[in-house]
């Protein structure tokens, strides 16, 4: 993952929610153009930061058995207020339903205090492996699962109910030492 939009992940449920933190920062390079006398967090980065917690939701559901998610549909995306630099963005997402090939998303991101939501939106997240269109490529998809299980290790934070750590039911295997 290129451009990273969470901090850290303060609660963490399989199967159920994930509450995550992103930090706006007045040096993010976008501020620059997004706009210089009302900086404000880029709409489709508080979209981004919603679908990259969902991401961490479903690997750690399903133990990493996907190597590719992807956003197939965003539904009832409401942009409600701004994020501006020295706020925080304090994301929450549910899982509604989940399918073969499919998770179904409820999430929103709330400001810091909590009690103005910024952002909201329904999400339709597709699972996959690389193998499915090429079975040589299972190496491939191995590395991605353990550099996610890696990902998903540093964003739990210290001060998670779980102590920085999953539940034991759902413990990240290990696997491939190799680092991010």
């Amino acid at each position: 993952m290129r451009f990273k939009q969470l901090d850290k992940i303060t609660e963490l449920i399989p199967g159920k929610k994930i509450v995550a933190i992103r930090e706006v920062h007045a040096g993010e390079d976008y501020f620059r153009d997004h706009f210089p006398l009302f900086a404000v967090m880029p709409g489709v980065l508080m979209l981004e930061s919603i679908f990259q917690a969902s991401c961490w939701l479903i690997r750690a559901t399903e133990n990493f058995e996907h190597a590719v998610l992807t956003l197939r549909e965003a539904k009832n995306v409401k942009f409600i207020d701004f994020m501006q630099p020295g706020q925080t963005l304090v994301i929450t997402a549910e899982i509604v339903k989940i399918f073969d090939d499919s998770v179904s998303i409820k999430a929103f991101g709330t400001k810091g205090d909590g009690d103005s939501v910024a952002v909201s939106a329904r999400l339709t997240i597709g699972k996959a492996n690389l193998t499915s269109t090429d079975a040589g490529l299972e190496s491939l998809d191995a590395f991605m699962r353990e550099s996610m299980r890696q990902g998903l290790k540093g964003l739990l934070s210290d001060d998670s109910p779980s102590g920085g750590q999953l539940s034991p039911s759902a413990a990240i295997p290990e696997g491939l030492s190799r680092p991010i």
